[in-house]
């Protein structure tokens, strides 16, 4: 029976559990593919590190450039993360004539468009499901599952950190802080959780999910990025009295003139709306296509199993097509490299249209309201939902807190300069977006 030799780039949580299928599940991949894999090498950080799983019939070395110069290795699998030195070994692979297998999606987000056209040069090819969404197979969805459709929008809980965080917020007494400390001691945010919650990470991966959709170039410096630091214990309560759940989305879809909007920022959803009911670490995509309407893909974004489970997928994938010519694979963005639009026409998120949610605090005094509604008025901004509140801390002023219709960005923002002009209101204003999918 034929054998594929791996060499493996990282043996952390991913690494340990893609050689975990490999041993545990040999019998059924020979079954479906008619191959096997072996493991020519791994590259290690550390010799002596204690392992998650037995290696001694595996050679390992410290040097990662052995991997990818290794005559034997027919497939490069890329685990180590990061976009410097990883990058250099994919691209020396890719020379060497050998096909990658990713999980990386800094690296295909900032670097993809080039490493792309490096391997059609060598006509080797690079597979890169787990970059996103962990064990969901979003990308052979998009790539293959809905490639009769021209995709309208999609939006996408693709960061399981941040999602955990919005969920906890939703009991009693919690707030941001609190949350992401126990996100940290839980394992589920790092020490710096800058990447999770700021939406770098999210960012990433929509920019890949938004070329697959689209037929654009991987596009990661034009996506509008917002964390999720600022959403506070009472925007929560807030958005729920509204009938809302706040989530960090990444939001890609189609504007006007052949233009794009690809942004990244906490958004009220309907609670009607499967996305809603996203909750602690999961992740959800939901893809909106002209012929098939609606569909959502659910479930665990992150995790040695769950990533290596997508990591092995791609690799039979690869096997399938193994002796095929280079042009029967599906291309590496889903379109031909020669019909992928350059320089697409990326929206400015002044230019996008939304409702929004709003926060502020007034001085707690007759007419406040009237006059705030009538500022809102004379920028042609109507409101759909309003309450006010004491603040018990703060007995001369209240809390207004209310949702628009839908209205220009631009125009809003604008708006919301207007409003914190005013004598009434007091601090900083802060705004959500609302979307009704």
């Amino acid at each position: 029976m034929k054998a594929l030799t791996l060499g493996l780039l990282g043996l952390g949580t991913v690494g340990s559990g893609l050689v975990n299928i490999l041993r545990t599940s040999s019998t059924e991949i020979e079954r479906r593919l008619g191959k096997r894999f072996e493991i020519g090498c791994i590259a290690v950080r550390d010799l002596n590190r204690p392992r998650r799983i037995d290696t001694q019939d595996i050679p390992l070395t410290d040097d990662p450039f052995e991997v990818v110069q290794n005559p034997n290795v027919q497939v490069v699998v890329e685990l180590m993360g990061g976009t410097t030195l990883a990058r250099d070994l994919v691209e020396q692979a890719i020379k060497n004539g050998k096909h990658i297998v990713t999980a990386n999606k800094a690296m295909i987000a900032l670097h993809g468009n080039e490493l792309f056209e490096l391997a059609e040069k060598h006509q080797v090819q690079i597979y890169y499901e787990a970059s996103v969404a962990g064990g969901i197979p979003i990308i052979k969805a998009l790539r293959e599952g809905l490639a009769g459709n021209q995709v309208e929008w999609l939006a996408g809980i693709i960061n399981g950190t941040g999602n955990y965080i919005l969920t906890e917020m939703k009991k009693p007494n919690a707030d941001f802080s609190a949350v992401l400390e126990t996100a940290q001691k839980l394992g589920y945010a790092e020490a710096d959780p800058t990447y999770d919650v700021e939406g770098i990470d999210a960012a990433h991966k929509l920019t890949i999910l938004a070329s697959l959709a689209f037929g654009i170039e991987l596009s990661y410096s034009r996506v509008y990025t917002e964390g999720i630091s600022h959403i506070s214990a009472d925007d929560v309560r807030f958005a729920n009295l509204f009938g809302y759940e706040i989530k960090h989305l990444g939001i890609a879809s189609r504007g006007d003139d052949n233009g794009f909007s690809l942004r990244v920022h906490p958004t009220l959803v309907p609670k009607k709306v499967l996305l809603a009911d996203v909750n602690g670490v999961m992740n959800a995509v939901l893809i909106h296509g002209n012929h098939v309407g609606s569909t959502m893909y659910y479930g665990a974004g992150a995790g040695g199993g769950a990533t290596a489970s997508a990591v092995m997928a791609d690799l039979m994938d690869l096997a399938r097509c193994w002796e095929a010519p280079f042009d029967a694979h599906v291309p590496g963005l889903g379109y031909q490299a020669d019909a992928i639009y350059k320089d697409a026409n990326i929206m400015s998120i002044d230019d996008i249209d939304t409702a929004f949610y709003v926060r502020f605090m007034v001085k707690d005094q007759p007419g406040v309201l009237a006059r705030l509604s009538q500022t809102l008025a004379d920028c042609d901004i109507s409101i759909e939902h309003l309450h006010q509140e004491p603040m018990s801390d703060e007995p001369d002023f209240a809390l207004v807190v209310l949702t628009t219709n839908v209205v220009n960005e631009g125009q809003f923002g604008e708006a919301l300069a207007v409003l914190e002009g005013l004598d009434d209101v007091e601090g900083k204003i802060t705004k959500i977006r609302v979307s009704d999918f």
